[in-house]
C-alpha cells in the first residue's frame, strides 16, 4: 500500500474523531439558549395569567347563584352547571335584543367606513388634482376634534328630522366618527403600491372608476378587513354614544343593554350579568382568533414600500 493511499484512507477517520469533541460545545450552547430563554417564558406566563384570569372568572360566575357570589369564595367552583343565568339573561335581560341592534348599527356602519375611507385613500394618493394634500389635512382634522363635543349637536339635528327613534343616528355617527382615521390609514397603504401598476392600467385604457374596482380593491383586500375588524370592535363596544342616542330600551345596543342589566330588580344580578358579559366577550374573541392571521397580515402590507 502506498503512502497515498494510506492517507486518503486516514483522512475520514481523522474527521470522525474531530467531529466528536465538537459535539459537547454544541451542547452546551443549547443549553445556555435554553436558560436563556427562561426569564421570557416566565414573564409571558404572568401575562397569560394576568390576561386570562379574569376571563376564566367571568365564564366560571356565570354559572354561579346570586346565593354563591355572596357566601362562596371568588375562587370557588359553582356548585351547579346550569345554563339558567343565560336563559334569564337572553330572556328577562333582552341581551338577544340588544345584540341584534349592535348588528344592524355595527355591520352597516363599518361598511360604509371601509367604502368611504377607501375611495377617499385611492383619489387623495393615487389620483394627481390641485389641493389633495390640503384636503387630506382636512380630513384628518377629524381626528382631533373630540366625540363628547359632538354628542349634544348631532342629537339636535337629528331631533329636528325625525331620527331619534331609529338606529340611523348611531349609524350616521360612528360612520362620521371612523372616516377620518380610515382614510389617514388607506392613504399609507396606497403610498406603499407603485403607482405604475395605475399608470399601466390608464394606459391600456382603464378609468379611474374602473381601476378602483378592478385593481385598488383587490390590493387593499387585506387591509380594508384589518380596518374593518378594527372599526368593527370600535363600533360594537362604544358606549357613550349608543347611551346617548338610544331613546327606547328596544333599540339599545349590547353596551347599553349590560349597563341597564346590572341594574335591574334594583340590585345587580351578578349570574345574569356575567352571562351576558361572556357571551359578548367569547363571540368577539374568537372572531378575533379566526382572523388574527389577516389582521398581521394587513397591519404588515402597509410597511413595505413597492
Amino acid at each position: 500500500m502506498t503512502a497515498t493511499q494510506t492517507l486518503t484512507q486516514a483522512r475520514p477517520r481523522s474527521r470522525k474523531v474531530a467531529a466528536a469533541p465538537g459535539s459537547a460545545p454544541s451542547t452546551a450552547r443549547r443549553i445556555r439558549r435554553s436558560l436563556r430563554r427562561i426569564p421570557v417564558w416566565l414573564v409571558v406566563t404572568v401575562l397569560l395569567i394576568v390576561v386570562m384570569y379574569p376571563q376564566l372568572w367571568m365564564i366560571l360566575g356565570s354559572f354561579k347563584t346570586q346565593t354563591e357570589f355572596f357566601e362562596n369564595p371568588t375562587w370557588a367552583l359553582p356548585e351547579t352547571w346550569t345554563l339558567d343565568n343565560y336563559v334569564a339573561a337572553l330572556t328577562r335581560g333582552n341581551v338577544g335584543i340588544n345584540y341584534r341592534n349592535s348588528l344592524l348599527v355595527t355591520i352597516p356602519s363599518v361598511a360604509l367606513i371601509i367604502l368611504l375611507g377607501v375611495a377617499a385613500g385611492y383619489v387623495l394618493e393615487v389620483m394627481i388634482w390641485k389641493g389633495r394634500r390640503t384636503v387630506l389635512l382636512f380630513i384628518l382634522a377629524g381626528i382631533m376634534v373630540p366625540g363628547q363635543m359632538i354628542l349634544v349637536p348631532l342629537f339636535t339635528v337629528y331631533f329636528r328630522a325625525g331620527l331619534t327613534n331609529s338606529l340611523w343616528p348611531l349609524i350616521l355617527t360612528y360612520t362620521a366618527m371612523g372616516i377620518p382615521l380610515t382614510t389617514f390609514l388607506m392613504a399609507a397603504y396606497f403610498r406603499s403600491v407603485p403607482r405604475e401598476i395605475f399608470e399601466a392600467a390608464t394606459m391600456d385604457g382603464s378609468s379611474p372608476l374602473r381601476s378602483f374596482f378592478v385593481i385598488a380593491l383587490p390590493l387593499m383586500k387585506n387591509s380594508m378587513l384589518t380596518i374593518g375588524l378594527v372599526q368593527f370592535f370600535s363600533v360594537f363596544n362604544d358606549l357613550l354614544i349608543a347611551l346617548t342616542f338610544t331613546t327606547k330600551p328596544d333599540l339599545a345596543t349590547i353596551q347599553v343593554g349590560l349597563l341597564s342589566l346590572s341594574d335591574e330588580y334594583g340590585s345587580t344580578q351578578y349570574g345574569p350579568l356575567f352571562a351576558a358579559i361572556s357571551v359578548n366577550i367569547i363571540v368577539l374573541l374568537i372572531v378575533f382568533v379566526f382572523l388574527n392571521k389577516k389582521i398581521m397580515a394587513g397591519l404588515a402590507a402597509g410597511s413595505l414600500k413597492g
